[in-house]
């Protein structure tokens, strides 16, 4: 480990050195960076799906959508926009302070350090380190261990594009994320559990770092079939998709369990159960396009939510497991108990809870009695029910209609509140994200009075010569007419 903290401090002073010297707030040198991570992505699209299944079974177009295509967007957006973003923002001051002038600048935090997550091993990792490069910054990314091929991969290839005295990638477990945390860093970015979020932020707290952590919880999707029956079954196919078809349920922000009225659950469930077959087939596990369970510990708690027996008598479709091929079933459970350990904490796997209600308007109740999720999900046409969600929920997002669509729109804000997060990116967003906005105001020397003793009375004039300002812009518009 001392090796590993002479690593870790060494790659701190060359950044810190790098940053210091300017080269990271040339638009060009930033535009290149990002270009080179698109060159990187494009010239490796099989080496990179290879390692995403490897490491959890993803298929190759699972892997295009979910990983490659999003950090393809992302580098395109940010190169074709980056100098607008980059523009210092004028804003316009009050009539009291004139002449003076006021505009925001966006400087660089300086040295930041990025923890991704093993789910999106490669689009969780470069997303943001495209962020934190069009801000201006040095980075130091540290890969999750749980993906190994994948985090490997950014390890050997990411120094052979990129200006490796600015951007380092450390590999390593909990070990060497707490020798990175003991470290003094300008910001730190995380995706992963609120419980590591916890960690973290307690570490960003002895240096006053700021943090964006990108965590977690139980988003729930609400079903009011009475208004949206006659497209059920787009319904259907998209609330399967936004279980098991990314990652097998093990994203942040997939379905974590549905809200319907009790009449209508059976008919959901018999639509449910030919849609997973429709898109896994008669046997999912030898389907070879489900993701499978990272590793053993994470099937392990999976079936140990399962193993309470009140939750084994909800069980209505699937629920087998195979530890040694890191597999659970697509598992269908109606009601299980709302105190289980399944319905408090956050499922993270091809297990879909369905909960039923007398009236549909109750799923707000429900929803209120857990942490504020990253997500709610809402299939409905009553504009009431929409509104009673947006004034009486608060989640990181809601989304009307379809499921984890929020997430790929580059032009709005993503993250969560409360225990699903702190801060936000993507576009623009991402930019800000790793940005100091600084306010800069230039005064005139036109306008003054006469400086007096004791001190103080220079603080009285300050404030005499704004009230006569004020007062004498407020004579100029009444001279002519208008009014303030």
């Amino acid at each position: 480990m001392e090796a590993m903290k002479e690593t870790v401090e060494e790659s701190l002073r060359e950044m810190r050195e790098t940053f210091a010297s300017g080269r990271t707030r040339s638009l060009k040198w930033r535009k290149a960076q990002i270009g080179a991570i698109y060159e990187m992505v494009k010239d490796n699209e099989d080496k990179i799906c290879n390692a995403l299944f490897q490491d959890l079974g993803k298929h190759s177009t699972e892997a295009f959508r979910d990983e490659l295509g999003v950090v393809l967007r992302t580098a395109t957006v940010a190169i074709n926009c980056l100098d607008k973003w980059a523009v210092p923002k004028h804003s316009k001051l009050p009539l009291l302070f004139y002449p003076a002038k006021g505009k925001v600048i966006s400087e660089p935090y300086g040295t930041v350090l990025v923890l991704s997550s093993w789910n999106f091993p490669i689009s969780l990792s470069l997303d943001p380190l495209i962020g934190a490069i069009a801000a201006g910054n040095t980075v130091l990314l540290k890969s999750s261990e749980l993906s190994p091929n994948a985090s490997a991969f950014l390890a050997k290839t990411i120094p052979a594009y990129l200006d490796t005295k600015a951007i380092k990638v450390i590999e390593g477990g909990p070990d060497v994320a707490t020798i990175l945390l003991q470290h003094q860093w300008d910001k730190i970015f995380f995706t992963g559990s609120p419980k590591i979020g916890r960690i973290i932020m307690a570490a960003a707290a002895q240096h006053l770092t700021p943090v964006t952590l990108e965590l977690g919880g139980k988003c729930p999707t609400i079903v009011d079939h009475l208004t949206i029956s006659k497209n059920i079954k787009s319904v259907v196919k998209r609330i399967a998709g936004g279980k098991w078809g990314s990652c097998n349920g093990q994203a942040c922000i997939s379905v974590d369990y549905v809200l319907i009225e009790k009449s209508f659950a059976p008919t959901l469930i018999d639509m449910l159960k030919p849609t997973i077959k429709s898109f896994f087939g008669e046997i999912p596990k030898e389907s070879g396009c489900l993701s499978r369970i990272a590793n053993k510990q994470h099937v392990r708690r999976l079936s140990r939510l399962l193993s309470d027996p009140r939750v084994q008598a909800s069980i209505v479709y699937g629920g087998s497991i195979d530890e040694d091929k890191l597999y659970v079933e697509p598992t269908i459970l109606l009601d299980p108990p709302l105190d289980s350990e399944i319905m408090n904490e956050e499922i993270f796997g091809p297990i879909l809870p369905i909960i039923t209600v007398r009236d549909i308007q109750e799923s707000i109740g429900i929803i209120n009695t857990k942490p504020k999720p990253l997500a709610i999900y809402a299939f409905t046409n009553d504009e009431n029910l929409k509104t009673r969600i947006l004034s009486e929920t608060s989640s990181g997002s809601v989304t009307f209609n379809d499921v984890m669509i929020q997430y790929m729109c580059d032009a709005l804000p993503f993250g969560g509140v409360g225990e699903s997060g702190i801060g936000r990116y993507h576009g623009k967003y991402s930019f800000d994200c790793f940005s100091h906005e600084k306010a800069i105001m230039e005064g005139s020397l036109g306008m003054d009075l006469e400086a007096r003793y004791p001190p103080w009375n220079n603080f009285k004039l300050t404030f005499i010569r704004l009230a006569f300002r004020e007062a004498y812009f407020k004579l100029i518009l009444l001279m002519l007419g208008l009014k303030r």
